[in-house]
């Protein structure tokens, strides 16, 4: 059976899940890439460093954010939501944005090595000293949801 999630269900499945991913759109070019976000308030707070996403982002922040759960071919939930990027100058905004991040993704790290910069650099010791992070937020609008239930 497929169905459309209630808003309850979209704001839950945006709330469990921690990757999702962000299709951008620049001078006739379009990219999708996975991120780690946390979702708040109708906001995906992510964080990156400069690169081709935050370079497209900044020329066009309309873009288009989803989040899936799978369990099956036939059991499987899906959000997708068209937003606009904003970045994140504010120091405490960005400091709570990565907290919340952080928070979500720890969980997950299964040894030792594992840090919040999820290969943005290559060592603990190097977080915040090599690489500049960009922290973003996407407002959230037009949100739809899809399920199927086999």
């Amino acid at each position: 059976m497929l169905g459309k999630l209630s808003e309850m269900e979209i704001d839950r499945l945006l709330k469990e899940q921690v990757v999702g991913r962000i299709a951008c759109q620049s001078n006739g070019e379009i990219y999708l890439v996975p991120i780690n976000y946390v979702y708040r308030d109708g906001y995906v707070y992510g964080h990156s460093a400069e690169g081709k996403k935050i370079r497209m982002m900044r020329e066009n922040p309309h873009v288009c954010f989803e989040v899936d759960e799978i369990n099956s071919i036939f059991q499987w939930k899906s959000v997708i939501a068209n937003g606009k990027y904003e970045e994140i100058t504010d120091f405490d905004e960005k400091q709570q944005a990565m907290q919340g991040i952080i928070h979500r993704i720890m969980p997950l790290v299964t040894s030792a090595e594992g840090h919040p910069s999820h290969g943005i650099t290559e060592k603990d010791s190097d977080v915040g000293t090599l690489v500049e992070l960009v922290v973003y937020r996407i407002k959230l609008e037009e949100i739809t949801g899809r399920f199927e239930q086999g």
